[in-house]
């Protein structure tokens, strides 16, 4: 396909426009990124200053006491009710167990009752609300970090573009 050189010398200088124009863009793009780089930085103070110390403020006063109670609540119903019925469930078949076992085997000896073993540490329930009580402080951890991190996704290439040829 030929071209008069008068349509050559318009399409290079449309050509040499769109370069300018990109080389433009690409600037403008550079200044626009120093300044959302600037302004993350700022809402990084203003949220370390400002909302962290509410935030811990409300999380002291609200949320710490109800977590707090929540736990001993969860303590007290695992510790008073459901370990005694689980042990006690527990109990009666090691028991019918070992009734059955010494029937089985002709052992003629009297099973005895076995006596309540003293607590020695924390039990189940503890462990558990313990548990619980540390993945809650977790989750609220994980919301206010994921709440005031910096936004870092911001990406700029440092090398301009070159314009598409026509």
């Amino acid at each position: 396909m030929s071209l008069s050189r008068k349509r050559k010398k318009e399409l290079r200088r449309l050509q040499n426009d769109a370069t300018q124009l990109w080389e433009s863009q690409q600037v403008l793009v550079g200044h626009a990124a120093d300044v959302a780089r600037e302004a993350s930085r700022q809402l990084g103070s203003l949220g370390r200053e400002q909302v962290l110390p509410v935030v811990q403020d409300t999380y002291n006063r609200r949320v710490a006491p109800v977590v707090d109670r929540g736990v001993s609540f969860g303590k007290h119903v695992v510790d008073d009710r459901v370990v005694p019925i689980v042990g006690g469930v527990v109990g009666s078949a090691l028991t019918a167990w070992d009734v059955a076992n010494a029937k089985r085997l002709g052992i003629e000896k009297q099973v005895r009752k076995a006596t309540k073993p003293q607590k020695s540490g924390p039990g189940l329930g503890s462990v558990v609300a313990i548990i619980l009580g540390a993945a809650a402080a977790v989750g609220v951890l994980y919301a206010a970090w994921q709440a005031l991190r910096a936004d870092d996704e911001l990406w700029v290439a440092d090398d301009p573009l070159s314009a598409p040829d026509a």
